[in-house]
């Protein structure tokens, strides 16, 4: 049997979860946690399952604390409503990152994906299975920001570039700007590089929002809505801009440079 684990603390959510995975009968569910605290009590006490479900965003803090101060070789997939989180899930033992809510087809998936990953006789050992998860990362879709005392999600096809300032890294919108939580090297790993591309330290631009771009005296390009500074090309990254602009052009016909 395939040992299970449940944290979430959601009461809804957490029996729904717990009703589909009755519908696999090779899967054993071992226990239900409801907070940081209580998970790290547990996974302090108990052996470790097969499989851990985890919403991330949980009452007393981010599930990620439980598995900071108690290690786990367990197999994780990540249960929640915004995927901001997904570069810090797959620098852990994440398999999959499902956004709630969870249906059963996306459930089937990941649980498919997780036996994939199983040792056989012929099969991978742990590094091997390690960079086959890496492979299988997801790409960063919305980003969760803070407006004051509200959130908002922000669809990365929304944003035409990132910038840092100030040590912060800003997102840009056609409306206003928004500070993030990632860094721009994060940022690299978890975007769709099809659109997004880092012309130097301090800018991500995505491909739709280019409005035109300069060759002379250096690489410099216009955003549709960019901040007030100029964004220029690096010259050790001119090369690899026009192959990655020629690359995209291909797929994108709406404008011609």
């Amino acid at each position: 049997m395939i040992k299970t684990v449940i944290i979430e603390d959601e009461k809804p959510a957490a029996r729904k979860l717990e009703r589909l995975l009755t519908l696999f009968p090779d899967l054993e569910l071992v226990a239900t946690i409801n907070s940081v605290e209580e998970g790290a009590q547990w996974f302090s006490e108990n052996q470790h399952p097969d499989i851990i479900f985890s919403d991330i965003v949980l009452g007393d803090g981010l599930s990620f604390d439980i598995f900071e101060k108690i290690p786990t070789k367990s197999f994780i997939i990540y249960t929640t409503a915004f995927d901001q989180y997904t570069l810090k899930a797959f620098k852990l033992n994440s398999i999959d990152y499902l956004l709630k809510p969870i249906m059963e087809e996306d459930l089937r998936q990941a649980i498919e994906k997780y036996r994939s990953f199983l040792p056989t006789e012929s099969s991978h050992n742990l590094k091997q299975i390690k960079s086959l998860i890496k492979e299988e990362k997801q790409k960063l879709s919305r980003i969760l920001v803070k407006i004051g005392y509200n959130l908002k999600i922000v669809q990365t096809e929304e944003v035409s570039c990132f910038f840092s300032e100030n040590k912060i890294v800003y997102l840009q919108t056609k409306d206003r700007s928004f500070p993030t939580d990632f860094t721009l090297d994060e940022l690299q790993e978890v975007l769709d590089e099809k659109c997004f591309f880092r012309v130097n330290r301090q800018y991500i631009i995505n491909s739709n929002y280019i409005k035109n771009i300069h060759t002379s005296p250096y690489y410099k390009v216009e955003m549709d809505f960019q901040p007030d500074e100029e964004i220029t090309v690096s010259r050790d990254r001119v090369k690899d801009f026009k192959d990655w602009l020629s690359k995209w052009s291909k797929n994108n016909k709406r404008r011609n440079f």
